[in-house]
């Protein structure tokens, strides 16, 4: 039997809805596989091993009843055959600490540590310059002000934000751009993302979910009327969507650099034909797609682990 921990945040506090690792996990139960829970504040090292605190884990598809767990027990993460690094960002020394203690396991990490390690979601992307709008990375107001003098309407986020959190639009001339540099200088030691704004994002963001480098699914995420952020979290609607001849090559072009990187799941983020986004760390959009009538996302995760065990 193959036996499968989760890395993940509390199942407990999870919306089964609209969350991928449910998904995953409702799979690797219908397939028979041992599942394990557990969290990253769990592992251990010592003597050259890494442990973790697992519980048993039984997951099912009902509202307010979705799991049940048994009595932890500090077990080696090498008695696992696969690991499901899934815990959601923020992408920190602690995330960093994490990957660096599984990379020591034999067993079957997706996806891949190092890899995530090497290609957090807003840096990563930047291989790939020439498919995405105009980006700048900095924290210099000086070239903020530049790059906001160029475009007029222009996007701020943290460089490791996600879902949506801390995105903000400036138009042309905003008098707050000082305010929210102060905000960000504030709270944030990295520098940020300031791109330019594309005002098709109102028709909606896509993501596209990679499985191993090739197409797995898509869903287009249409912003509430007022909000330039599309995530489903923050109540953007999904809809069902085809894939363009610009997506095509896009995907073309970044599948082959994940299945290098050890990406076995992957999430674009495409607006208007535009990469702005490769969520590699908990991507999310396999539940949408399936309610929209998609492809099984879950049973070709399975299937790409399975080969590779």
């Amino acid at each position: 039997m193959v036996k499968v921990a989760v890395q993940m945040d509390p199942i407990a506090g999870i919306n089964i809805a609209g969350d991928s690792t449910f998904a995953l996990l409702l799979e690797a139960a219908r397939r028979g596989f041992e599942l394990f829970h557990t969290t990253p504040d769990r592992l251990t090292f010592r003597g050259g091993a890494v442990r973790a605190a697992l519980e048993p884990l039984t997951v099912r598809d009902e509202k307010g009843d979705h799991y049940t767990l048994g009595t932890p027990v500090t077990t080696p993460i090498d008695e696992m055959d696969v690991v499901l690094l899934r815990q959601d960002p923020p992408f920190d020394l602690a995330y960093i600490t994490s990957t660096h203690l599984l990379e020591m396991t034999k067993a079957l990490v997706v996806n891949d540590p190092a890899g995530v390690r090497n290609a957090p979601e807003k840096v990563f992307v930047l291989e790939f310059t020439d498919l995405m709008p105009d980006t700048l990375i900095t924290r210099s107001r000086d070239e903020i002000a530049a790059f906001h003098a160029e475009f007029g309407d222009i996007v701020v986020k943290p460089l490791y934000g996600h879902g949506g959190g801390a995105v903000f639009k400036l138009g042309p001339s905003d008098p707050n751009r000082g305010s929210l540099l102060d905000m960000f200088e504030a709270t944030y030691r990295e520098p940020y993302v300031i791109q330019r704004f594309l005002p098709r994002v109102s028709e909606g963001d896509k993501r596209v979910i990679l499985i191993d480098g090739e197409f797995a699914g898509a869903v287009n995420r249409v912003p509430q009327k007022g909000e330039i952020r599309s995530n489903m979290v923050r109540g953007g609607a999904a809809a069902a969507t085809e894939l363009s001849d610009k997506e095509r090559e896009i995907i073309a072009r970044v599948g082959p650099r994940l299945r290098e990187t050890g990406i076995l799941f992957a999430g674009l983020d495409v607006i208007d034909g535009m990469l702005t986004e490769i969520n590699v760390t908990s991507p999310t959009g396999i539940r949408a797609v399936e309610k929209l009538g998609g492809p099984d996302v879950a049973a070709m995760y399975w299937d790409a682990v399975e080969a590779k065990l």
